[in-house]
């Protein structure tokens, strides 16, 4: 009988397995290019699409005539029917690089452009409570206690042997002066900074990046969570790039590229959400900031108090693109989305927490998708513009709800907010009504 029930569990796991695979119906990009090489008529469409790729960047003549045109219109249809049409990559897996030169390559050919709202990456769709729940050095107390989380999590990375170890990795790099006129190897630093967030558990590098600091030690604690990443060598340089050639620079990396493809994608702002994101998920927003860390647009926090954070990049010498470059600025220091979900992890809260309706769910982006959040339709949400207006930084009601110093507190306001929203309520009194009851 025992056994049965082992090989019962047994069948119950495969299928389980075999529906989950089936569901996302996705190889990653180097076993899908190896599984398309196998098949001749695959293996020929995916040559004939790759020199239609190089002959179209270079301008060569011979991909340019009709009957060109036709194949390489035929190639590109088929590739659509193959695994590489819907391939994606693991960050920090094994040949990451190569899965991201073949995803680019497919996507700009089947695409036509090289935008970096798409990532390459594999969703992970995982949550800030399932950090939480591992997490017992990080404390959820709200930032105005007494107690020093940066230095806690400092100790703690010192305490876990894979966290100290790649901590000590790029301590080293980071720090040792290579010439009288450069402080550092920085493409070793930035190497190494990649290979501490990708492989050290988020509950020990989140703590030393994310920790809240108390009200009455703000100035050394937060100067502690800026040099988490030893600004000097992976963050400044001796002069600041303008922004938008920071990101034309990215972009000829793939490593670099698909980063920052990643965390627009994972952090974008939705003044509609109560969270702030679009994909109403911190964690993975979280997880793509720090993928940026180790790339030539390493982010980190100025030296201002509070949240704010930048790559090393201003905008000045813009021209005619300083709107462009404004705008892309802004997405890293006035990213309503990022900065949440940053106080969220400090306060141990999570959007789950205190958003009992459905998420906004985000879709798997294909590569025939639309640009999302450009065809939002109107809906009757004038209310949310009513509760912004009742704080003055524009973070309405995280920073309404999130004052209140009790867990349950917070639950009820955003339980009350969220039904009110629901209803879409014309009246602001409910709006003011919401944070009496969590009060009372």
């Amino acid at each position: 009988l025992f056994i049965i029930i082992i090989i019962i569990i047994i069948i119950i796991i495969i299928i389980i397995i075999s529906s989950a695979a089936s569901r996302s119906g996705r190889l990653d990009c180097v076993k899908a290019s190896e599984q398309c090489l196998k098949e001749y008529s695959c293996s020929a469409k995916y040559r004939t699409m790759r020199q239609c790729v190089a002959g179209r960047e270079s301008n060569f003549s011979a991909v340019t005539g009709p009957e060109a045109q036709g194949e390489c219109r035929s190639a590109i249809d088929a590739m659509k029917q193959s695994p590489l049409y819907n391939c994606r990559c693991r960050r920090g897996m094994k040949k990451e690089k190569n899965c991201l030169r073949i995803f680019w390559s497919i996507f700009q050919s089947l695409q036509g452009n090289d935008l970096l709202e798409y990532s390459p990456y594999e969703p992970v769709n995982s949550r800030l409570s399932e950090i939480f729940r591992l997490a017992p050095i990080i404390a959820v107390e709200p930032a105005s206690t007494k107690e020093n989380n940066c230095l806690n999590a400092a100790k703690a990375c010192n305490l876990n042997d894979t966290c100290k170890k790649y901590r000590s990795a790029y301590i080293n790099p980071c720090t040792s002066r290579v010439s009288a006129s450069e402080v550092c190897n920085k493409r070793k630093c930035h190497k190494a900074l990649r290979q501490f967030f990708d492989k050290v558990p988020t509950k020990y590098s989140y703590g030393m990046l994310f920790c809240s600091c108390p009200a009455g030690d703000q100035t050394a604690c937060a100067e502690r969570r800026r040099q988490t990443i030893v600004p000097v060598c992976s963050y400044e340089d001796k002069d600041k790039p303008n922004c938008l050639a920071l990101q034309s620079s990215c972009k000829t990396n793939y490593i670099c590229r698909s980063r920052l493809a990643d965390f627009i994608s994972n952090c974008q702002p939705e003044p509609r959400s109560i969270s702030g994101c679009l994909r109403e998920n911190y964690a993975d927003c979280l997880l793509s900031y720090t993928g940026l860390i180790g790339t030539v647009m390493t982010p980190n926090y100025v030296r201002a108090l509070g949240i704010s954070l930048s790559p090393w990049c201003n905008c000045s010498s813009s021209g005619n693109s300083k709107p462009d470059c404004d705008k892309f600025a802004a997405f890293f220091t006035n990213n309503r989305c990022l900065r949440n979900a940053i106080q969220a992890f400090g306060n141990g809260t999570d959007v789950g927490v205190w958003q009992p309706q459905p998420p906004i769910q985000p879709t798997v982006v294909e590569f025939s998708i639309n640009r999302r959040g450009k065809e939002q339709t109107s809906n009757s949400l004038d209310a949310l513009t009513q509760m912004t207006k009742l704080h003055s930084d524009g973070d309405s009601l995280y920073h309404i709800c999130g004052t209140l110093q009790v867990r349950d507190f917070n639950v009820k306001c955003f339980k009350r907010w969220s039904f009110y929203v629901k209803k879409q309520a014309a009246s602001s009194f409910l709006a003011y009504n919401t944070v009496i009851i969590t009060q009372n």
